[in-house]
């Protein structure tokens, strides 16, 4: 029970303190240990053959996979394990430091915030430059209604990512008293996608291997959120049927499996039209639109979506601890 109340107390000190950039994330560690074994991989990968270029990136993409969870899972797991050993209260605080800085809640409101500020100031420039800080896109050229799609994707997409996934796995793993080192090795898992899990050249191979295990990480967190984005939208006094709707029918609009569950919710539940075609390196991506257009997108709909992202995220927290509270007094 006490590791359920360090998930608890980890939710709240989230919500009130976010990622600070002067504190140390567990995420540059983990940063930095993919950009020095891609590094290496890479440079074995150019002694092959080149006609096997192929097959090698994607051995060595598995590799980086494997090297990545275990360069994340073990210290954690190793440090929590000493840190019981010294004192069970030690080992609480690092539980409670771990699954704290795997959320993103109050991060993620922060950076949306911010392009909000811009855009409400009429700086269209400086939107375009804070929206680049969350996403992959292009956004030098953005309008107005497109950088408010780009923040409203994101800010669905990572409800589940920074939210509902760290949630699930630190739920899951606190039956077995891992809950903190499962948690982080579903962020190195979603670290190693945004770092390599590319579409391009450079990673179509040795990405690939990374890109479908975050794509089964964060399978059925995903699918969840179709069910609890909707509640959210119902407590909010959006639309909650459109949003439900709207989800069961645009659910496979991307080419993610798991993106356009939450995107499609948020887009129902706010009655706008999101998704379609961005540029990415360069180059045009063509993607299908999601939800429909009840009314005109404006930079309001940011301040809406991040009031969802809050209110899944709350709802996340207590149906997770109700079910696992559940269990504990069954079993």
């Amino acid at each position: 029970m006490y590791n359920f109340i360090d998930i608890i107390i980890a939710f709240i000190i989230d919500l009130m303190v976010g990622d600070p950039y002067w504190m140390p994330h567990p995420v540059r560690y983990i940063g930095w240990v993919i950009k020095k074994t891609e590094s290496i991989l890479r440079r074995i990968v150019q002694k092959g053959h080149p006609e096997h270029m192929g097959r090698n990136e994607r051995i060595t993409g598995g590799i980086l996979t494997i090297v990545t969870v275990s360069a994340t899972f073990l210290p954690v797991f190793f440090l929590l394990k000493i840190a019981y050993f010294i004192n069970p209260i030690l080992f609480h605080i690092l539980n409670i430091y771990f699954i704290y800085s795997a959320f993103a809640t109050k991060c993620l409101a922060i950076e949306a915030n911010k392009v909000y500020s811009s855009l409400a100031g009429g700086d269209l420039h400086e939107s375009r430059r804070r929206l680049s800080m969350l996403v992959g896109r292009q956004t030098e050229h953005l309008n107005k209604k497109e950088i408010v799609r780009g923040v409203v994707e994101t800010t669905a997409e990572n409800t589940v990512d920074g939210i509902i996934s760290p949630m699930f796995y630190a739920i899951i793993g606190s039956f077995f008293g891992l809950g903190a080192p499962l948690v982080w090795i579903f962020k190195a898992i979603s670290t190693m996608d945004s770092m390599v899990g590319y579409m391009n050249e450079k990673y179509i191979n040795f990405g690939k291997i990374s890109a479908r295990t975050d794509d089964a990480a964060n399978y059925l967190p995903a699918r969840l959120s179709g069910v609890i984005i909707p509640t959210a939208a119902f407590l909010l006094g959006l639309d909650y049927i459109k949003s439900f709707v709207i989800m069961i029918r645009d659910r496979h609009n991307h080419k993610s499996p798991n993106c356009a569950w939450p995107e499609a919710a948020f887009a129902g539940a706010m009655g706008i039209k999101i998704g379609g075609s961005n540029v990415y390196f360069g180059q045009l991506v063509e993607k299908p639109t999601i939800g429909d257009s009840v009314k005109e997108i404006s930079e309001d709909d940011i301040l809406k979506a991040i009031r969802l992202m809050y209110t899944t995220a709350v709802i996340s927290l207590v149906l997770g601890l109700g079910i696992a509270a559940t269990i504990l007094f069954i079993c």
